[in-house]
């Protein structure tokens, strides 16, 4: 029972998460003889279909998607490149939950998920509670940006806000903007804001690695592999771009030309008026944008104190080490689109496994 009383409903699979990873496994669980409402129930907590790709800005237009895989089952086609992404892409997630009945109930918040009785996973939810005997997570990471923190932060007269909260590059017309990271985000913020901002600085961590040439499958192979290994010895898994590097490409190429890609090294403070190192060089700022990348949204999975020494959770394909009831997908290696296609194949053979009490391999 949940905490007012009402018995929990019960299922042999609750699918936490409607991104690509949560409907690539609702569709594998469908396709083996698995029904929804009745045998599984997909949780979502956004308002509509999408998942993150609903938030994204305005100006991330679909030409501008680098890699986005069609879900399995359906081809995403006939797509303008020139519209939102964020609208092209709900519309195709909306389509698919509807071709493949796939009953995604929203806005749905997973507040926790515990021990139960009889071997099963409580699922605590803003819509009541689940008892399930196994469960896969594909909360993704959109809900967890990463935030750094520097001294004299909370000092700071300007803006502050993170690629989440990122609305096109019209709001930086005429501002001094600071932009933190090195991944895709922050170059692609970076080169659309540079037209309208009073002027723009890159800081990262470390130099940033441009690729040349195009992205083989042994590149992406050997990436994906570089982060499996990671949380196979549970550490937090690094994103696949921070493996491969930049993409080198006609943009770029004119970026680095023109200045806007011109890197510094992270500054060491935040002053009032905006940020400096510590051999004299100062930088001023009405704006920071951290483009600092996200953590996974698993802190619902607290109470199963699923972490690692490393601070990870040790994963073997898509199932916890430590609870072969929980499958990851879209998690470290099969955080892309097509490995977030591939992790939903993988956890469900290994659940169906599970549930008819055979031996589980990866």
């Amino acid at each position: 029972m949940n905490n007012i009383g009402v018995p929990a409903r019960e299922v042999d699979v609750v699918v936490t998460g409607a991104g690509q990873a949560g409907l690539s496994s609702a569709f594998h669980l469908r396709r083996t003889g698995f029904e929804p409402e009745r045998d599984f129930v997909v949780l979502d907590h956004a308002p509509r279909p999408g998942g993150a790709w609903q938030f994204r800005w305005p100006s991330l237009t679909y030409r501008k998607v680098h890699g986005m895989h069609a879900l399995p089952g359906m081809e995403l086609t006939d797509a303008d490149p020139s519209r939102p992404s964020s609208e092209v892409i709900a519309e195709y997630f909306d389509t698919y939950e509807r071709t493949f009945d796939l009953r995604v109930r929203r806005p749905v918040d997973v507040t926790a998920v515990r021990e139960g009785e009889g071997g099963r996973l409580l699922v605590q939810t803003s819509d009541g509670t689940w008892a399930t005997r196994a469960l896969i997570n594909a909360t993704g990471t959109w809900d967890r940006p990463f935030w750094p923190r520097y001294p004299g932060q909370e000092s700071f007269r300007g803006r502050q806000l993170h690629t989440a909260q990122y609305p096109g590059p019209e709001e930086f017309a005429g501002q001094r903007v600071v932009v933190v990271g090195g991944g895709a985000s922050g170059t692609q913020h970076l080169m659309e804001i540079a037209p309208y901002a009073a002027s723009t600085t890159w800081v990262t961590r470390r130099p940033p690695v441009f690729r040349e040439g195009p992205f083989s499958e042994d590149v992406g192979r050997a990436a994906v592999a570089m982060v499996e290994e990671r949380v196979r010895r549970g550490l937090p898994p690094r994103s696949v771009v921070s493996v491969t590097g930049l993409p080198l490409n006609d943009a770029v190429r004119r970026a680095i030309a023109d200045g806007v890609l011109d890197r510094l090294p992270v500054f060491d403070r935040i002053t009032p008026d905006g940020v400096e190192w510590d051999d004299g060089r100062r930088v001023a700022a009405d704006v920071i944008l951290w483009a600092t990348g996200f953590r996974a949204a698993i802190d619902h999975l607290a109470p199963l104190r699923l972490r690692a020494p490393g601070g990870g959770i040790r994963v073997e394909g898509t199932r916890v080490v430590a609870d072969p009831r929980i499958h990851l997908v879209g998690y470290g290696p099969s955080a892309s689109t097509i490995g977030a296609n591939r992790a939903g194949r993988a956890a469900v053979r290994d659940i169906r496994r599970l549930l008819a009490g055979e031996p589980l391999t990866v």
